[in-house]
Order: structure tokens, then sequence, then C-alpha cells
């Protein structure tokens, strides 16, 4: 079950925010979905989720899965929103610093006031995204590696032109899952005006290089629904990569929620 809360702000004002009413920072704003007894758990995790393009954050609940095995399992869901598209009603995420708003700064004043208001804890944070937002998990992953205990992408690479020195600058543990037949975003990217999506084999070796992982997998496993490749036992401390391909366009694949719960708790 999924609870709005009565919250005391930095202001002290009493305000309401949730799914679907959004909480307010400087820069912008972010939606929440609550586990019941939320106020008595002590430390919670929290899963911090990035919206596709043309998307909102309070869409990002539409999900059942994000219900059924983040919030029903106790973690906090957050949803920020990315930048207004002109015109429209629906966000953006640029997904390259020094355009427009900067929203790893921005993402890390998200997390900061969530934590104060629902008592999350730092050790058991993890950001997961789709599409645009896929590539917002790769750029948090390669400016504010420790920002986060593990990293999810599902169909966004790291976009270019973004800065890539030190890039992720410590190990992360990143799973990216991506369809074989994605045309909107193809594992190899695509130029769009002038910046381009980001190469997915480029995105991995940034990772892997951050982990000092060996360059071929440590295991490759293959099911119904995906074919994976581990890089885990061969990294430094603090470092895992894994790569799972599935048939399948540009979408979310059903089940993706217990696949990444799975692997932010090491299981």
């Amino acid at each position: 079950m999924c609870l709005f809360a009565l919250l005391i702000g930095p202001s002290l004002k009493a305000q309401t925010c949730g799914p679907d009413a959004p909480c307010e920072i400087d820069g912008g704003s972010y939606h929440v979905m609550l586990p019941e007894g939320w106020e008595d758990a002590g430390p919670k995790p929290a899963l911090m989720f990035y919206h596709g393009h043309n998307a909102t954050g309070a869409m990002v609940f539409r999900s059942g899965g994000l219900a059924r095995d983040f919030v029903e399992q106790g973690y906090v869901v957050i949803a920020p929103n990315g930048t207004l598209i002109q015109g429209r009603q629906t966000q953006r995420w640029a997904g390259r610093m020094g355009v427009g708003r900067d929203d790893v700064a921005f993402s890390l004043a998200v997390l900061a006031d969530a934590t104060a208001r629902f008592g999350i804890d730092p050790a058991r944070t993890y950001a997961a995204g789709f599409s645009a937002g896929g590539s917002m998990v790769w750029l948090m992953a390669c400016k504010s590696a420790g920002t986060f205990a593990g990293y999810l992408s599902l169909s966004g690479a790291l976009r270019r032109p973004n800065d890539t020195t030190d890039c992720p600058d410590t190990p992360v543990r990143m799973l990216h899952i991506h369809g074989f037949a994605d045309t909107q975003v193809p594992l190899e990217g695509r130029v769009i005006g002038n910046w381009h999506q980001g190469s997915v084999w480029d995105s991995l070796a940034l990772a892997r290089r951050a982990g000092q992982c060996r360059s071929n997998p440590d295991r490759i496993r293959i099911t119904s629904d995906y074919r994976c490749r581990h890089w885990d036992d061969s990294c430094a401390a603090g470092g895992a990569v894994r790569f799972c391909l599935r048939e399948g366009g540009h979408g979310m694949p059903k089940g993706w929620t217990a696949k990444a719960r799975a692997f932010f708790e090491g299981r």
C-alpha cells in the first residue's frame, strides 16, 4: 500500500506531496511513493527513478512493478522531474553537462531533501531510469559515482559530448538492460542535432575501467528472456558491471523491477 505524506518542509509550512502532488525544492520538483508505516520504519532503502523523454515524474508511478518490488518491500521511490519541454506539460533530461539546468546538482539536491524528509539510508540508495532517464543514470554514475550504491540503465547510454576524464572516478555497480531491436536508442547510439545518444559499448567500457574489471566477462548467462554478460569477480572492490540484452525494441521489459532489486541487493 502506498501513502501520501503530510510533511513539514524546510520552511516549516505543512505541505502534502506524493505520487501526484510534487515535492518542491529550489530548481525543480520530484514525486515520491512511500511504504506503509514509513514513519516508524527507521532508515529506509530508496530508489531514484528517472522518467523518459516527454514524460513526468508522476508518470513513473503507473508502473505496478515499482510498487510491488520496491515500495511494498520497504523502499522509498523518488521520481525527479526533468525540465519542462516548451509548449508541453511534460519534461526532458538533457543528459549532458553545460546544457540547461545542472541535472547532476539537481539530483543531489532532490536526494538530500528526500533523505531529510523521509529518513532514507544513504548506504542503500539506488538509481534507475528509462531511455533519457537511463542516460541520466549513466551521467550520475559518471559525475557522482559514489552517490548511489547501485545503478540500472534501461535503454539509455552516456550521451556525447560529456567529459569522460576519470568517469566514473570510483568503481560502480552498474546493470544495463537493452533491447536488441531498439531503433529509438540503438546500441551504437545515433546523432540528434549537435549531440549523440552515446554508445552502450563505450558506456560499459567506462564502467569496467573504473572498476578495474577485465575486458572479457567473468560469466555469461543465457535464459529465455535475457542474454547477460557479468563482470564482477575480476573487478575491484565495489565494482560490478552487468549487461543484459533482450529481444524486442525500445521499452521497459516485464519483470525488470524484480531483476533490478535482486542486482541492487546482491542476490
